[in-house]
C-alpha cells in the first residue's frame, strides 16, 4: 500500500505539468498573431482567446483555429493582455506593451503619377514601365517580410515551448516531501498531546 502511495505522489508533478497551456504572440504589421500550444507540443484546437486593454476592458474574442493559431487587427494602441483559455479551466496569458504596436496607416494615393526629376534623363520618363511610389514599395516590402518572417515566428514560438525537463521533476518531488514532511510533523504532535 505505501508504494501505491509513493508511486502517486511521485507521479503528481507529471501530471500537474502535463495540463499546463502556454500562448505566444507576436506582432506584425496592424495584426496580432498568437499561437496556442499545451505543455506536450499539441496544439490548443477550439481553444477562446480574449484580449483586454490596460484597465481591463475584454476588447475582442476568438477560437483558435486546428493549428492552435489566432490573428486579428489591433484594437487599440494600449497595453493589451492576451488569454487563451482552453477546457477544464486551463488557462494561459501573455502581454503585449504599447510601444511594441506600432502606428502603421499607409495610405495609399488612388492615382499614381511619377515625379519629374531633373537628374534623370527624359528617356528615362518616357518608359512605359510605371513608376513605383515609395509607400507602394514599402507596403509590399512589409508584405512580403509579414510572410518570411511568419514561418520564423512559428519556429521560435516551437522551440519556447516549455517542455519538462529533470530539475522541474525534481524540484516538484522535493516540494512533495517537503509537504509530507510538515504534514507528519503536525501528525506527531496530535498523537503526542
Amino acid at each position: 500500500m505505501k508504494i501505491k502511495k509513493f508511486i502517486f505522489l511521485f507521479l503528481i508533478p507529471c501530471i500537474i505539468f502535463s495540463h499546463k497551456i502556454n500562448i505566444f504572440a507576436t506582432v506584425e504589421g496592424n495584426k496580432i498573431f498568437t499561437q496556442s500550444y499545451a505543455s506536450d507540443g499539441g496544439k490548443i484546437k477550439g481553444g477562446t482567446i480574449e484580449v483586454y486593454d490596460k484597465a481591463g476592458n475584454k476588447l475582442l474574442t476568438g477560437i483558435t483555429d486546428s493549428l492552435g493559431e489566432f490573428s486579428f487587427n489591433i484594437p487599440k494602441k494600449d497595453d493589451l493582455k492576451i488569454v487563451v483559455l482552453s477546457g477544464m479551466g486551463h488557462r494561459a496569458e501573455t502581454f503585449i506593451s504599447a510601444e511594441d504596436l506600432l502606428d502603421i496607416k499607409v495610405e495609399v494615393p488612388e492615382k499614381i503619377e511619377p515625379k519629374k526629376n531633373k537628374e534623370i534623363p527624359e528617356i528615362v520618363n518616357r518608359q512605359n514601365n510605371p513608376v513605383i511610389d515609395t509607400i507602394i514599395l514599402k507596403r509590399m516590402i512589409e508584405n512580403v517580410m509579414d510572410e518570411k518572417l511568419h514561418t520564423v515566428i512559428r519556429m521560435l514560438a516551437e522551440e519556447k515551448e516549455d517542455k519538462i525537463n529533470l530539475n522541474e521533476v525534481i524540484g516538484g518531488i522535493g516540494y512533495i516531501f517537503g509537504i509530507i514532511g510538515i504534514i507528519s510533523l503536525f501528525m506527531s504532535r496530535k498523537k503526542n498531546v
